[in-house]
């Protein structure tokens, strides 16, 4: 997809393709977008897993995905590394080592979904 009014058309195409869920991977489009996709998932009465927890922070079901705050945090510190002389040439390349979980049992519940307790459990955040 494109434009924004693509999403529309992949939604309609999804659901008659019979699919048993979505997954909204993390992507400045999508983000743009939010609130289109997440109506076209609540009409589509299906699950959704979405990249960014800012999805499940406005109705979305369940999000899984880097914490952002750590990522932000050590952009900080190699900031600081390179503004006290290091070389950032020279600086490792960091990979995520924070992921969070964060569930809607609000949606969970409009969708007459179960989120098993062992989930619950792991979850880093549930939002009632």
């Amino acid at each position: 997809m494109e434009r924004s009014d693509d999403f529309e058309t992949a939604f309609l195409k999804a659901i008659q393709a019979r699919v048993d869920g979505f997954v909204v991977l993390r992507d400045p489009l999508l983000q743009i977008n939010r609130t289109q996709i997440l109506t076209l998932v609540a009409s589509s009465r299906l699950p959704a897993v979405y990249g960014m927890r800012e999805f499940v922070d406005s109705g979305g079901l369940v999000s899984y995905g880097p914490d952002l705050a750590e990522m932000y945090r050590r952009a900080a510190y190699l900031v600081d590394k390179i503004l006290k002389g290091s070389n950032p040439a020279a600086l490792p390349i960091e990979q995520p080592t924070r992921f969070e979980l964060v569930i809607n049992l609000k949606t969970a519940k409009v969708l007459g979904l179960t989120i098993p307790q062992s989930l619950l459990a792991r979850a880093d955040e549930v939002v009632q």
